[in-house]
């Protein structure tokens, strides 16, 4: 019997490299997608690919859209400053609606295969005050699932699955690294330069370097510069 086909987003980064490793332990066939959409920090696109390849994904498929057209974002907009120190409320490395409409091709390409599941790595524990990272999104968006789609009507929706999402950062490293995942092809910094090289600075940086510090993990991160 063939194995159970998902789609995993995977943005090259630390989240989203340890579900694809659960998925495939779990032993679904998982087809990649990453996203170009129009984040500054891009590196992450590349360390996708590695990580698609090294952890067994069937294929790895990069599409568009053009967030950065919309603007609103540090991530997006290189006239908005990317934070370096915590945010009170929701912090300007929000994108728009991103998850909304990752999710969505994710959607679309999981028809397409016949999916039966969409891995997605939000978390809402060691996250930055993001409102598509909290299970409230992931329950509406299963419900859109099941309500907009030809597998949705015909009563076999594709679910969406965030199984990080009430997860520490140190849980989720302790998880991939028991999976064999190698954390220094990821790419997590929110301003990381073209090889990938992170500030260590910027709050997605803090939250990786306390996640392997918490975790008891030597951190393996390329980092450009010193920080205190």
């Amino acid at each position: 019997m063939s194995a159970r086909r998902a789609v995993v987003l995977l943005s090259g980064g630390l989240d989203s490299a340890t579900v694809l490793a659960q998925a495939r332990s779990a032993g679904w066939a998982c087809h990649a997608l990453s996203v170009h959409y129009g984040q500054r920090h891009s590196a992450e696109l590349a360390a996708a690919a590695r990580v698609a390849q090294a952890l067994g994904a069937v294929e790895h498929r990069v599409m568009g859209v053009d967030l950065a057209g919309i603007g609103g974002s540090a991530l997006t907009d290189p006239g908005i400053a990317v934070p370096e120190s915590p945010a009170t409320g929701i912090p300007s490395t929000y994108v728009p609606a991103r998850n909304t409409l990752l999710l969505a091709l994710a959607l679309g390409w999981a028809e397409v295969l016949d999916a039966e599941a969409v891995f997605v790595g939000v978390n809402a524990v060691d996250y930055s005050g993001y409102p598509d990272c909290r299970p409230a999104f992931v329950a509406a968006f299963n419900e859109v699932a099941r309500l907009g789609t030809r597998a949705g009507i015909e009563g076999q929706p594709v679910e969406v699955r965030a199984p990080l999402v009430a997860m520490t950062k140190a849980q989720i490293i302790q998880s991939g690294i028991a999976l064999g995942v190698d954390y220094a092809m990821t790419v997590s910094c929110y301003q990381a330069d073209a090889v990938g090289a992170a500030c260590g600075r910027c709050e997605s940086c803090r939250l990786r370097r306390e996640g392997f510090a918490a975790a008891g993990v030597p951190d393996p991160t390329l980092y450009r510069t010193s920080f205190g």
